[in-house]
């Protein structure tokens, strides 16, 4: 596994599970992961847990529990279904029954969804049919987030533009990957020595060294997470290659390395597209970098020169951001996210 393939693991991989509901919810939000919900929202008789109790669904894991036994198998099957769009094709879509008591002598009631947008609901007869003997009645609520998959972004460059950059997506659902060659660019984000101490590292190993789990020591969300390394280009064919919206900001204090870097997205582009001949260069990544008009006629000039074609170099959004005005740094970085915003929700998913 290459350097670049390492760092640009999730940060979940570094952190200890979630082991309660609220914890959960906050995690999976701050990382724009996929989740449901689950919340238990009327009871009658006997059941598992009491009203208002909750648990987080993701694809490959669970927070929380309601209960266990067949009521909370079926409540992770639905909720899964749901996370992938299945819901529709095998639970019936029907006015919510109402919420009665049950017993064991009772008929079993058959189990139904009712759609609300991105919430269900669903009523439980705890019998037989679910191998329970509680002998009561739940309806739970399933919440869906983020099931659109967050805004992965990958920046190069920790100048003035970048620092404002982060100062937006610090507050929107996105991953970010912020990579720089110079250690000493981070310094202002690094905790305290006596919070980094007690994390158990050395005060400068966190940006001598930087993986994803020693990005908890600088003073950014866990969403972004800051990389410095000599080798900048080794992250971007790990990156593309994860597939889905994926958003690359080339704004590096070295011209000469933002060419590297452009030339490594086309590169890996253009072997991922002659791979798979369903894919058009409208679903490509969005590779902007930022630029004068001067350097991206330059850009241009000599990626054709050396055999790019001309419409896989006009791929590249030079200059970078929407043509709202102004060139200070923070007006520079809202017209960037402004553009990103606009591709990522305009795009075809």
């Amino acid at each position: 596994m290459s350097q670049g393939q390492e760092v640009l693991r999730t940060v979940s991989e570094s952190l200890a599970p979630p082991v309660i509901w609220y914890e959960g919810l906050a995690r999976y939000q701050q990382q724009g992961m996929a989740h449901v919900l689950a919340t238990v929202v009327a009871v009658n008789g006997s059941a598992p847990r009491a009203l208002q109790a909750k648990m987080i669904v993701t694809q490959d894991g669970i927070v929380d529990t309601l209960g266990g036994g067949g009521l909370e198998h079926d409540v992770i099957t639905t909720a899964r279904q749901l996370l992938n769009g299945e819901i529709a094709a095998t639970i019936s879509k029907e006015v919510k029954p109402k919420v009665s008591e049950a017993n064991e002598t009772s008929a079993p009631t058959p189990s139904k969804a009712v759609r609300r947008d991105a919430v269900y609901t669903k009523h439980y007869s705890l019998g037989a049919k679910l191998a329970q003997c509680c002998g009561g009645s739940v309806t739970v609520m399933f919440e869906c987030f983020n099931i659109t998959p967050p805004m992965s972004v990958l920046v190069f460059g920790a100048g003035h533009v970048a620092s404002a950059l982060m100062t937006i997506l610090a507050e929107l659902p996105c991953q970010v990957d912020w990579v720089d060659s110079r250690p000493e660019m981070f310094e202002r984000y690094l905790m305290d020595k006596t919070n980094s101490s007690e994390t158990g590292q050395a005060d400068n190993s966190a940006y001598q060294n930087p993986t994803p789990n020693q990005s908890q020591l600088y003073q950014l969300p866990r969403h972004i997470r800051p990389h410095i390394d000599e080798e900048p280009v080794d992250f971007v064919r790990p990156f593309i290659e994860q597939g889905g919206q994926r958003f690359i900001l080339v704004m590096t204090h070295d011209h000469s390395v933002d060419f590297e870097l452009v030339r490594a997205a086309l590169d890996t582009i253009s072997n991922t597209s002659s791979s798979d001949d369903k894919r058009s260069y409208t679903s490509l990544p969005y590779i902007g970098c930022i630029a004068s008009t001067t350097k991206a006629k330059r850009f241009r000039d000599r990626l054709i020169q050396r055999g790019y074609s001309e419409s896989l170099v006009n791929q590249i959004v030079m200059p970078i951001g929407l043509p709202i005005g102004g060139k200070e740094p923070m007006a520079v970085a809202v017209s960037i996210v402004a553009q990103l915003l606009q591709r990522y929700h305009q795009a075809d998913l």
